[in-house]
């Protein structure tokens, strides 16, 4: 069977960076081929190169046997190929149905109907199963539903090529469903899938092949993943065995460092209160819309809550804004790092020192550039970030690297007490998973009380000593250590009606 998509030597070189290094391989149509491999491994460039947004600098891609060089990415998407990008691509103040037919909005005369877009985008919705509002503001939807936007949009252009970077690493279990359902049908139709995700079981549920990549070179690819398992995928990723991802670390736990007590909020459906101790590893998990990012967010001052009292090492503080809570050692990575986190078009080096950058001044006018570099340069060696130097900007590093710069930022804060985590691994490959949980273990030996905020409940279970139950914008229960496993978690999760089934 000829392939319909190829690969042929396709090379990518940014400053100081060999992104890709003679990628070659194959895709057919009916199939979905999987991409494998580390944050920074080549894949997204590929995918970027594959959609027009960069340009290869050696090598060719061929469509249907005939070679193709897209300048635009309107250039691809009129060839048919639809990327779906893991950094979401949306324009916040327009409409799901604005997003959706962005330069394709049925129009008389050069008046725009937007009744009839309305009713043809909520007829395509409701035939894939989604469940979303047409005239809903983007800005004002959930990180899942913004990701569930962004895949419609690929389907509705009728695309033969679909690409997915990291598609569920935003959406509940039953939208990762309906995903799963439509790469089916897709894939039934006869398109040609590239699909890339660190997570193996999707790997294996969907994918027909998968080409393992690795420092921006093809380790291998496997045409049929029958009889591959999954400690020999890990391996050829990152080079190296890694027979235990979380690596869970007993240690004691001192007093009560951060003590949360009935604080409410709009977001939330009742009070909640939460105490973790110094050293701890405090797991909060909950399904999409249980209210566990919008909690640490009134915990940490980001919303103004309408009641409750915030104690750290058993004295109130007054946390009105985050900068209140950055002062008093509470820190926070929000659960959007590209939105809420990272400065995209600042270097390495700012985003690291950003915050901490306060205790470097001289006088009241001048900065100790000097400090900041060695701050810099100490965590890019310490956390191991993939970049040619400080003063590359941070938006041309992979997501893991992104949040190795986010972490960087906070564990430069001196006064450093209590770390909120809020989906730290989201889209992030198994090495760097590991040597984040490394990192937070080392923190919680050093008396830092951690909150781990995750929507995988592998990782909750892995690494945390307790694990805080959300279910409806409400605490539903908390469990040890020993009580946690994943139907403990999950009967508290569920609605009443499921959890009963």
């Amino acid at each position: 069977m000829s392939a319909f998509l190829r690969f042929d030597s396709v090379s990518k070189t940014f400053p100081g960076v060999r992104a890709l290094d003679g990628v070659s391989f194959d895709a057919h149509a009916g199939a979905v081929h999987g991409l494998l491999g580390e944050n920074g491994a080549g894949k997204s460039t590929l995918l970027k190169i594959l959609g027009g947004q960069y340009q290869p600098d050696a090598g060719r891609i061929l469509l249907d046997g005939r070679p193709v060089r897209f300048a635009t990415p309107a250039a691809a998407i009129a060839a048919g190929v639809a990327i779906i990008h893991q950094e979401l691509q949306y324009v916040p103040d327009m409409s799901v149905t604005e997003n959706l037919l962005l330069g394709r909005m049925p129009h008389r005369f050069g008046v725009v109907r937007h009744g009839e877009a309305h009713r043809f985008v909520r007829e395509r919705l409701t035939a894939m199963g989604v469940d979303l509002d047409p005239r809903a503001r983007l800005g004002q939807l959930s990180v899942a539903q913004r990701q569930m936007v962004e895949i419609c949009k690929a389907l509705l252009r009728n695309a033969q090529v679909i690409a997915f970077d990291e598609p569920t690493s935003s959406l509940s279990h039953g939208e990762t469903e309906i995903l799963f359902r439509l790469v089916a049908d897709l894939k039934a139709a006869g398109k040609t899938l590239i699909y890339i995700s660190h997570r193996l079981d999707e790997i294996y549920r969907l994918c027909d092949a998968c080409t393992i990549f690795r420092d921006g070179r093809r380790v291998s690819t496997h045409a049929n993943l029958t009889g591959v398992t999954r400690d020999a995928l890990v391996s050829e990723m990152v080079g190296r065995e890694i027979n235990d991802i979380y690596g869970y670390r007993a240690r004691p736990a001192g007093e009560v460092r951060l003590s949360v007590d009935l604080v409410a909020g709009p977001s939330l459906a009742a009070p909640a209160s939460f105490e973790v101790s110094a050293g701890e590893i405090l797991g909060f998990f909950g399904l999409v819309g249980a209210g566990r990012s919008e909690l640490m967010r009134l915990v940490y001052g980001a919303d103004r809550r309408t009641a409750g009292e915030v104690r750290l090492d058993g004295a109130p503080v007054r946390i009105r804004h985050p900068s209140d809570a950055i002062a008093h050692g509470l820190v926070l990575c929000p659960e959007d790092r590209k939105e809420e986190g990272i400065i995209a078009d600042s270097s390495v080096s700012e985003n690291i020192n950003i915050s901490c950058r306060r205790h470097y001044l001289r006088g009241a006018l001048f900065l100790d550039k000097g400090r900041e570099a060695r701050t810099a340069d100490d965590f890019i060696q310490r956390l191991r970030i993939k970049t040619p130097n400080r003063r590359q900007h941070v938006r041309f590093l992979s997501g893991g690297n992104q949040q190795k710069t986010i972490l960087s930022r906070w564990l430069a804060e001196p006064g450093l007490k209590v770390m909120i985590l809020d989906e730290p691994t989201r889209g992030i490959d198994v090495g760097a998973k590991h040597e984040i949980y490394q990192v937070i273990y080392q923190l919680a030996e050093r008396g830092v009380a951690i909150v781990v905020v995750s929507s995988e409940l592998p990782e909750v279970l892995g690494i945390s000593d307790r694990v805080v139950v959300m279910r409806e914008r409400r605490i539903a229960g908390v469990l040890s250590r020993e009580q946690a496993n994943e139907r403990s978690v999950l009967r508290l999760a569920l609605p009443a009606d499921s959890a009963a089934a």
